[in-house]
Order: C-alpha cells, then structure tokens, then sequence
C-alpha cells in the first residue's frame, strides 16, 4: 500500500519541522515492527504562501533530514482555504497512485500516534477511516466548554439530518482509499471549512463506501493561533441542509 500523508500549511513556521519528524518517526516504527509492513509512505504540505516562510522551511527539510527524499511541497499562490488545499493534494497524491491518502493538522492537534491507527485500518480493508473522538478510547484535552458543546453538537446535528449513525462528522483527522475518492469525485465537493469534513464523510456514506471510526485524542495546538472562527462553524452548520436536500 502506498500512503500519503497530506499536512495543509499557512503561517506553520513552528510546528512543520517538528512535526514532519515525529510523523515519520511514527510511521517508520510500525513499518519497522510490522503493524504497517509492505507500506510505502510520504507526507505531502500543502502550502498557501505562508509569509512566515513556511515552505521554505520544508525545503530545507527535504535537504537536511533523513526522510527528506520522502517529503513532497505542493506551493500554492495565496491562501484559498481548508478545503480547496485538500482537494488539491488530493489530486496530487492520486495522479501518483497513491492507495491511501490521510488528512492531518499540522498544529500537533492530531498525533503521529494516532496516524498509524488510521493506516492499519486501511490496510486491514476499510474503505475510509475516520479519527473520531467521540467513541469509546477517543477524547479531546485543553478545550473549553463551548468549544466541546459546538463540536459534539454539530456531529449530533450532521447526524440526525444526513441520517447516517456516524459520531464524529466534524473531525479533520480522515484516511480514505484512493478508490472512495475517485468514486465520489472531488470536482463535486462544494463545502470549505468545517463543512468539507462533513461533505466528504456523507457523500463516502452515500456512494455505499464502508468507513469504522478510529479512536483518537484530539489536543489542542501546541503553539500559533487557531484558524477555526464562529462564522465558519456556523456556515458549516447552514451548508448540512444543502448535503442532505441538494
């Protein structure tokens, strides 16, 4: 199995080299032990011209570190949101036969750890994999109480209308098969933001796609500030209604 591993970038200066060194090391361990024996994996950053310099942080990354051959940089013009950033790694990672491609924050909110249980399900034959925090093992750390009421509720909200028994449709920490992506196709995505997460999930769910939630422990970022904002939350929550009756 191929794997990619897509990181979207804006002002991450801080957090993109540690990172990519304990998302490597993570992997490369289960490789090394067999968890995730005969994977061939990479990490794609997907940058929107960071002014802090990001991505010419991960040049010197691909220079300088051992697993630099591994790391790939997709240098976009100017920041186009969450979604569009996706989508285009997407496409990178698919015209390149990648079997296995995962989304994940680069602010350290989803943990390396967690990325190798999202692999072993795809190998093990899911068709999509979902870091959920909201079953039994998953969890969030450092979040306020209205932070954890607009989560939870959203998923329970996305849940009762698109009426698929999914706990987590707002999570951003996502692994899906080459074959759910093409199946779906991305040119009929419309949702950025919050709502891209949950447009993917159902439209997977819809096609007939077999997902399984995977435990996960979602901490807040480590340093920079949050890009996630009350009118995003709440367009997400708008854009449900046109998932389910568009």
């Amino acid at each position: 199995m191929r794997a990619l591993v897509i990181i979207p970038t804006y002002n991450e200066l801080e957090n993109v080299r540690p990172l990519t060194k304990e998302v490597f090391a993570a992997v490369d361990q289960a490789i090394a032990d067999g968890r995730l024996s005969g994977v061939e994996f990479q990490c794609l950053v997907v940058d929107d011209n960071s002014p802090d310099g990001t991505g010419a942080a991960v040049q010197d990354i691909q220079k300088t570190a051992s697993f630099g051959s591994r790391l790939n940089l997709l240098s976009r013009p100017g920041k186009q949101g969450l979604g569009k950033a996706y989508i285009a790694g997407f496409r990178w990672g698919l015209e390149r036969k990648f079997d296995a491609l995962v989304e994940m924050d680069a602010d350290f909110s989803h943990r390396p750890v967690d990325l190798v249980k999202l692999l072993e399900a795809l190998k093990a034959g899911a068709d999509f994999a979902v870091g959920s925090r909201y079953v039994e093992g998953g969890g969030t750390k450092n979040w306020g109480l209205g932070r954890k009421i607009i989560s939870r509720g959203g998923s329970l909200y996305s849940r009762t209308i698109l009426g698929h028994p999914l706990n987590d449709w707002t999570g951003g920490f996502n692994a899906w098969t080459a074959k759910v992506l093409e199946g779906i196709g991305l040119d009929r995505v419309k949702s950025e933001g919050y709502s891209f997460q949950i447009e993917l999930k159902y439209k997977s769910l819809e096609a007939g796609f077999k997902g399984i939630e995977v435990p996960i422990f979602f901490e807040d970022r480590r340093v920079g500030q949050s890009k996630m904002s009350a009118r995003i939350v709440f367009e997400a929550f708008g854009r449900v209604w046109g998932m389910r009756f568009g």
